[in-house]
């Protein structure tokens, strides 16, 4: 049973830029689906099981690129997620972003992550369109 799945997206724009929108917790809801708000401690998160807010720390370094986020829901459950800016040779940059099996139980984790890695599919594109323009 797969635990996790990893999605990249070339985005047509400079590495220093993608990393400076994507390291801040803000602009989540701009691309990330589940996100309806956040800021640099809290967030509230849209599930299927309703809202629920959450303590979200990220953790970003410009100099490799990586921009890591760790969830912590009101259950005490904590989700992760990591991911990497870099650059091109091509003046672009690749996003690339590794999505964990949420905390959920583990009868239901297989179809959880499934629905996860095809949502993501769908930010990351909403996330290239948004710093294309």
């Amino acid at each position: 049973m797969e635990m996790f799945d990893v999605q990249a997206i070339e985005i047509r724009a400079p590495r220093a830029s993608v990393f400076d929108f994507i390291r801040r917790p803000q602009n989540l809801p701009r691309w990330a689906e589940a996100f309806a708000n956040a800021d640099d401690t809290r967030a509230l998160l849209r599930t299927p099981a309703g809202s629920v807010e959450i303590e979200l720390r990220t953790v970003a370094d410009a100099d490799s690129g990586t921009i890591d986020w760790r969830m912590v829901f009101p259950d005490g459950n904590v989700a992760l997620a990591q991911s990497r800016v870099t650059e091109t040779s091509r003046d672009t940059s690749i996003y690339a972003f590794v999505l964990h099996a949420p905390p959920v139980p583990l009868e239901q984790l297989e179809g959880a992550l499934a629905v996860q890695r095809e949502t993501l599919r769908g930010e990351l594109r909403a996330l290239r369109a948004l710093l294309e323009t």
